[in-house]
């Protein structure tokens, strides 16, 4: 007996045990094998374009994450997991339509819905923002923000929720609802803003000098060069702290690589302070002592006007 012999008469046991129809119910059957045959290609679609928007904003680098290639990221991964849902729904209402009428069904179930969107009013909230953050362009999937009161790298973000990992590793959901500012550290061009003292003492135009020629040298060397975004700025004396003169300089770089460029420099200007003679000192502060008792007073005057060495003041 052929396969499709057997397919027949098991769908003719069901019929006969729910007693219906065994022509209709196979026709059924047949219907909804299509639809989740068509629900599979859609969705197998719909992954085969996130693979595309991926491959056509991906240049080769996976050194820096360029502002396309964040975007492209972003509508895949949204394109996935909004896909997914309106496949997976549109399949089973024409499951549900292949065996009822779902016209009453879905005029009863909008009914339902406006009665459940008032319940669910920050839900409805979340997904609004969510849409006006990605229509936008506020922030994307590899940019490092700051939102919620929460920062660090967007690792995934639907129309909901914003993912957020930050540096010690933790991972922080934020509704999109609870959003209402965004730090971008990384949208076009981030700063390096670094603030150096050196001593009261120190020739300022020589350290000025110095600060230049290093960051001048950072701006040339081979390894470092590809991730400043222009030139170098030594702004100049930014303050007059109590125990330093502050230099600021200013280190525009690519997105997301202030911070590695700001670590070397300072690694950089350390080493040419001390090799220059130059002092970054540390924190001091002069104490001056009070004493009111006039006996205190004379005893600590007559310890001081002892001579050193006398072995009778010892005695």
């Amino acid at each position: 007996m052929t396969p499709l012999l057997d397919l027949r008469g098991i769908v003719e046991s069901v019929a006969r045990f729910f007693d219906v129809d065994a022509n209709l119910l196979l026709r059924k059957a047949v219907t909804v094998a299509l639809i989740w045959l068509g629900a599979w290609v859609a969705s197998r679609i719909i992954k085969l374009m996130a693979r595309r928007i991926l491959a056509s904003v991906d240049d080769g680098d996976d050194s820096t994450m360029t502002l396309r290639e964040k975007r492209g990221q972003t509508i895949a991964q949204l394109l996935r997991s909004v896909g997914r849902v309106v496949i997976l729904i549109v399949a089973l209402l024409l499951t549900l339509n292949a065996f009822i009428e779902i016209t009453p069904l879905l005029a009863g179930a909008g009914i339902l819905g406006l009665a459940v969107s008032f319940g669910a009013q920050s839900l409805v909230k979340d997904i609004i923002s969510g849409f006006f953050i990605l229509l936008e362009n506020q922030f994307a999937v590899g940019d490092i923000i700051g939102a919620g009161g929460k920062s660090g790298v967007v690792e995934r973000m639907t129309l909901r929720v914003v993912q957020l990992r930050d540096l010690e590793g933790i991972l922080h959901t934020i509704p999109n609802g609870e959003i209402t500012v965004v730090s971008n550290r990384t949208r076009g061009w981030s700063r390096a803003v670094m603030e150096i003292g050196v001593a009261y003492s120190t020739d300022l135009d020589r350290a000025l000098a110095v600060f230049r020629d290093e960051a001048s040298r950072l701006m040339t060397d081979e390894k470092w060069k590809h991730r400043l975004d222009g030139a170098p700025e030594v702004s100049g004396i930014e303050s007059l702290g109590d125990s330093s003169i502050v230099i600021r300089t200013l280190l525009r770089t690519i997105p997301a690589s202030q911070w590695d460029v700001a670590r070397e420099f300072r690694r950089r200007i350390k080493n040419r302070l001390d090799q220059e003679g130059i002092e970054i000192p540390f924190p001091q502060r002069t104490m001056h002592i009070r004493v009111d008792d006039e006996r205190i007073a004379r005893t600590l005057e007559g310890v001081s006007a002892e001579p050193e060495g006398n072995p009778s003041s010892r005695a």
